[in-house]
């Protein structure tokens, strides 16, 4: 049936009318985007030493294009991420008006005063990460609104008052990390999984304490639902004469029972090695029995008194030395470069902590530290065949073997940092560099904990990015926005310099279009002339249908969109020969049927970055909460 002509042009009107609200949806009625305003505002109120936010225009018609912003597919601003850049000042309310963020990162900067209660407009938002910073007042309650939202950071801030009953309402909350501010009182019934309160001496279990503000410092996790539980529990009345009496006896043999083991504990504790001895004015102290904790003239001993004939190697965290304890074991020294500026001793309590609870055989161990006022100093075993990228240069020659070995071990240990720890840790700069070998060449990546012990002050980046330039992801580079994926691209670049024996940057320089070795690489492939790929020094010592499947691995790791990468875990599959004929017709299948010109040209654009030596800026930092 006909539709009459007036229905038609009403229907066409209505749905241009739709389609034109949609469009201007972040407009203000002068025609100023909602978004941009919002912005501008965040940027007002922060001092910016590096000019990170530079490009922040208030004039521009949309803000996806800026530093440290991201948008969804439709133009929406979903994460604003600006961590490690030195800013002050304080947060603007109007960070309220962002009403599509998904994540909010500032942590490890010098931003003050509270937190604006707009956040708790946020619906949308997911990731929320003040730490590190000098926020100081009362939590704001509205934050509780924040129904959605699954990991929450406001550690090492100054933080005061007690913790808002709204944040027992977070029914999505995965994370929880308060600790180390001045918050008293009694704490709620949080829902979180993994909750740290350590660090706020006066505050208390339940509230129901005699005097709650002076109660005995809470450990370093907690797991108040069956604290509040086990409280609740216990006013249940008893009606029944004989439940009295059995409740009476078992009472009691519990208390003997736990006399009995309380008697062992602190015989153990005795005996254990204390991990740090510093006891504030609440008396707290915390004991890790792995890790050894050295005296600084021990260490001087082993180095040499620091002697350059010892340095192993040299980073933006300091030098790293060779050594030999009394014991005639070999370690390798890291020296943090200055010490004496890396926060409070609690603070590096706990970041040492971290490093040592992620355990993996392809991860570099923790032996201990040694702190002093003016120094800080982690002791490593000594890997006796050095890094990769010193070993591609080096005599004897690795072989083919060895650098799958190599590519294989490196990828697990990713692995685990990715997908086995919780909540996982994200590298930031994988690279030769970076990968240590033991003395049967197994794969150790190291470096994956160090920079939150980094003075972040003394720092000449100038960009909004970490890492080694010719193995950052473009979407890094260009947003300062990580996930496990910018790792993988990383690895990507690793499969190369294994199979060509180059530095990334180097590489890009033997390539016949400088600084484009991503476009040069898939070229040699597609012409099937991947000889010219391989290392001359292994001349014709390696399997070329092997080289094939990790060129092909190489490339997909490298594919530009962070969304079309594999994950780890498939890339350890597809290395030990299961899933990658699949994974790589799919790929290519999407690269036949999708034109995507704005790729290229952004691609060109990274290659030219890559290009310049000059750029190389500090290594990495820990992603995430621990």
């Amino acid at each position: 049936m006909e539709m009459p002509r007036g229905e038609v042009a009403l229907c066409f009107v209505t749905l241009f009318f739709l389609f034109w609200s949609s469009a201007i949806a972040v407009l203000s009625p002068k025609g100023i985007n909602f978004e941009v305003q919002a912005l501008i505002g965040i940027k007002a109120s922060l001092v910016d030493p590096h000019g990170v936010l530079e490009n922040w225009d208030r004039d521009a018609v949309d803000p996806c294009s800026w530093n440290m912003v991201m948008c969804s597919p439709e133009n929406l601003v979903i994460s604003l991420g600006i961590p490690s850049q030195g800013l002050s000042g304080i947060l603007s309310p109007s960070i309220g008006n962002l009403t599509n963020l998904q994540t909010v990162g500032l942590q490890n900067n010098n931003i003050n005063g509270p937190i604006p209660s707009k956040l708790g407009k946020l619906s949308k938002l997911q990731t929320l990460d003040l730490s590190d910073n000098f926020f100081s007042g009362e939590i704001p309650p509205s934050l509780g609104h924040l129904r959605s939202l699954q990991y929450l950071r406001l550690n090492n801030n100054s933080f005061t008052g007690e913790c808002p009953e709204s944040l027992a309402n977070m029914t999505e909350l995965a994370f929880l990390d308060l600790s180390f501010n001045n918050l008293s009182g009694p704490v709620p019934r949080i829902l979180a999984k993994s909750f740290s309160i350590v660090g706020n001496p006066l505050v208390c279990a339940t509230g129901k304490e005699a005097h709650c503000p002076g109660m005995t410092p809470m450990p370093m996790s907690m797991n108040l639902n069956s604290t509040e539980d086990a409280a609740i529990q216990s006013g249940r009345p008893k009606t029944h004469k004989m439940a009295i009496a059995f409740g009476s006896s078992l009472g009691f043999l519990c208390l003997i029972v736990l006399g009995f083991v309380l008697v062992l504990w602190r015989r153990h504790k005795n005996n254990q090695q204390a991990f740090f001895d510093v006891k504030d004015r609440h008396h707290e102290e915390v004991y890790l029995g792995n890790l050894k904790r050295f005296i600084l003239r021990e260490l001087q001993i082993a180095t040499n008194n620091f002697s350059n004939k010892q340095i192993l190697g040299k980073g933006g965290f300091g030098n790293v030395y060779k050594g030999v304890l009394s014991d005639g074991t070999f370690v390798a020294v890291k020296r943090l470069k200055d010490g004496s500026a890396i926060g409070g001793e609690i603070q590096f309590q706990t970041e040492v902590e971290m490093i040592s609870l992620a355990v993996h055989r392809n991860l570099l161990k923790l032996y201990g530290f040694c702190v002093t006022p003016t120094e800080r100093l982690l002791v490593y075993p000594y890997m006796s065949n050095g890094s990769v990228d010193s070993r591609l240069k080096g005599k004897p020659v690795l072989d083919w073997r060895t650098r799958k070995q190599i590519a294989l071990g490196a990828a697990r240990g990713l692995l685990y940092l990715h997908e086995q720890c919780d909540p996982k840790i994200i590298h930031r700069d994988v690279k030769a560099a970076n990968i240590l070998l033991d003395d049967y060449c197994e794969a150790v990546v190291g470096d994956f904990g160090l920079a939150k012990l980094l003075d972040h002050k003394d720092s000449h980046v100038t960009t909004a990015v970490r890492g080694t330039v010719g193995h950052i992801a473009p979407e890094y580079l260009s947003t300062g926005q990580s996930s496990e994926k910018t790792d993988v691209f990383g690895f990507g670049i690793l499969l190369l310099e294994l199979v060509t024996g180059h530095r990334a940057l180097e590489f890009g320089k033997v390539a016949y279009q400088k600084g484009a070795m991503l476009d040069w690489v898939k070229k040699i492939h597609q012409e099937k002339q991947l000889e010219l790929l391989i290392d001359k020094d292994l001349k014709n010592n390696y399997d070329r249908i092997e080289l094939e499947e990790m060129v092909q691995v190489a490339l997909l790791c490298t594919q530009y969109l962070p969304g079309h990468r594999p994950k780890m875990s498939e890339v350890v599959r597809m290395l030990e020969g299961d899933g990658l004929v699949d994974k790589w017709e799919a790929s290519q299948n999407a690269d036949t049927t999708k034109c995507k010109p704005h790729e290229l040209s952004a691609s060109n654009r990274y290659s030219d970055l890559t290009d310049d030596s000059s750029f190389l800026v500090q290594a990495m930092e820990l992603s995430g909460p621990r």
